[in-house]
């Protein structure tokens, strides 16, 4: 599995890089993200800690030997990325981001072209990379999933995080389990909004990671219109959605817990008052909480009710 995982993310550089990225891949089940930028050393983000790689493939503690690389080794990486063909992935580069098969993604930054309107139609030049490695850790959701169920019926929960606490791993799982259900409890019929193909990492709509048998993916597309797109067209009953925050996403979230829907999200927050403020009276909705932590590479998450009760915390 972890080979398979590593060649992935290595035919994403061209050959005469492939041989620097090594060392690097042999670790990585544990790696989080490879960050690239011209004339910026190369960083490399495992288990919440930052590194820097060397020409020969070492991981430094400090960035002053790094490589540091050029313009020209961005764009042989973009190009192998794009499989040569930047045009063919127009509309993803559009986006910002491009997911590749594994589900892992990739972000871009640089100089853009904007249409008319001042929207984004293209970039002229993409000179900072982010590759975000993709991970499913089955059976993540194991120790939250007795507290979010009443007599078979699933609470509405959000899981809040800071960045790169595993809210999206935790919120796959947990689509994962409720769509399969147990020995003793009957699973239920999901339906995710991907917005950034991070759930299911869907490559060419096809899901690359595990959601579940009853699980229906509407990919790269926006929250708010998805969310209602599949209470009309797929009748789940469940609704999954990553990073919700603005208020179109609250108000799609009230109208369908209205129609019956339970309900699957995440939030960017540090605790439970942070989002109690971007929430506003939308707070009612959910019946549980789930709030990561991520320190000394142990992960932990403290589950509260709907009145904010404290009912359990444990390691994940």
């Amino acid at each position: 599995f972890f080979m398979k995982k590593r060649d992935e993310i290595l035919s994403l550089f061209p050959d005469g890089l492939k041989g620097r990225m090594k060392p690097v891949l042999e670790d990585v089940e544990h790696l989080n993200e490879i960050r690239l930028g011209v004339n910026r050393p190369c960083r490399i983000i495992r288990e919440g800690c930052e590194y820097f790689l060397s020409q020969d493939g070492t991981c430094l503690t400090q960035g002053n030997n790094a490589w540091l690389t050029s313009d020209r080794e961005i764009e042989s990486i973009v190009n192998q990325m794009c499989s040569y063909s930047l045009y063919a992935f127009e509309n993803e580069l559009r986006q910002g981001f491009l997911t590749v098969q594994g589900g892992h993604r990739i972000g871009f930054a640089g100089k853009v072209i904007l249409n008319t309107d001042g929207s984004v139609r293209n970039f002229s030049c993409i000179r900072f990379l982010n590759i975000r490695i993709s991970h499913e850790i089955l059976g993540m959701a194991d120790p939250v999933l007795p507290y979010l169920f009443q007599q078979g019926e699933l609470w509405n929960t959000l899981i809040i995080s800071p960045p790169g606490c595993g809210k999206t791993t935790l919120l796959r799982d947990l689509i994962r389990q409720v769509s399969d259900g147990t020995d003793t409890r009957q699973g239920q019929q999901v339906s995710v909004v991907d917005e950034r193909s991070e759930i299911a990492g869907s490559y060419q709509g096809i899901p690359q990671n595990q959601v579940g048998i009853r699980t229906d993916v509407l990919d790269a597309c926006p929250k708010t219109e998805g969310m209602m797109l599949l209470v009309r067209s797929m009748t789940p009953q469940v609704i999954a959605v990553d990073e919700i925050g603005s208020k179109e996403d609250l108000a799609a979230l009230q109208r369908i817990a209205v129609c019956g829907t339970g309900v699957l999200a995440t939030m960017h927050g540090y605790s439970l008052k942070d989002v109690e403020d971007k929430l506003g009276k939308s707070k009612s909705l959910f019946g549980r909480f789930l709030l990561l932590t991520f320190k000394d590479r142990k992960r932990s998450v403290r589950i509260y009710d709907g009145e904010k009760h404290l009912l359990q915390e444990t390691v994940l």
